[in-house]
């Protein structure tokens, strides 16, 4: 098989869509008290939520990750602004949901008070990176790759603390850090060459990362108030 239709195929496992989607209906949740808050920590999340599984997928995160930090000027937002890529088909494998998401994110961010944390989970760390938001932390977790070179091209270059980190066990270690065309996130945010600040999260899975107990919970915990995981 030649080189070019093997990375092809390990990226994508192709889905044929059937029908009309439905429209899309953005969907938030704030735990605190956003309006007061100091700290906001805003959960973007990757494949497979929408309306329906919003609640114990994205929302639950927030819960999770609220209750751990436990302060009253931190604000948790569940976020599901943007039409997220259904199983590992060709949205899944390409930018162009990520891109209207960066779009729909950075609108949001704009409205929100005091410092921003965004902790972007699977697919959503690409929907982060192409934001390039004015924001205080970015955290790629389980990334599939983020569609740009270096972290000095996420957020605010000198401003924006870029951070990293994936499970022992998460899938996307096996993914490759190509891009073909449209096909494909490239760049692996956790190669140290990337330049983001990479941290420790034990032997997780691909969907542990807001677990409670767990040292990444902790340590998204440290980021959600400003300071090193």
């Amino acid at each position: 098989m030649p080189k070019k239709i093997a990375v092809v195929a390990a990226l994508l496992v192709l889905v044929t869509p059937g029908g009309d989607l439905p429209a899309f209906v953005p969907e938030i949740a704030v735990y605190g008290d956003l309006a007061r808050a100091a700290h906001v920590a805003v959960i973007v999340p990757g494949s497979d939520v929408d309306g329906e599984r919003f609640d114990v997928t994205v929302g639950r995160m927030a819960r999770s990750l609220h209750a751990s930090v436990g302060r009253d000027d931190v604000a948790v937002v569940a976020w599901l602004g943007y039409r997220t890529p259904s199983g590992l088909g060709v949205d899944a494998a390409g930018g162009r949901l990520a891109r209207a998401g960066a779009v729909a994110l950075g609108e949001h961010v704009r409205t929100l008070p005091g410092s921003v944390h965004l902790l972007c989970h699977s697919y959503g760390s690409v929907v982060c990176a192409l934001a390039r938001p004015s924001v205080d932390d970015v955290v790629f977790l389980g990334s599939p790759g983020v569609r740009v070179d270096s972290a000095d091209s996420v957020g605010s270059a000198g401003s924006t603390r870029v951070w990293a980190a994936r499970g022992g066990r998460d899938w996307t270690r096996w993914l490759p850090p190509v891009r073909l065309g449209d096909l494909g996130h490239g760049a692996d945010p956790v190669d140290p060459e990337f330049g983001a600040g990479v941290f420790d999260v034990g032997d997780i899975g691909h969907d542990g990362y807001f677990r409670e107990g767990t040292a990444s919970l902790r340590a998204l915990g440290r980021i959600a108030v400003g300071e090193a995981p």
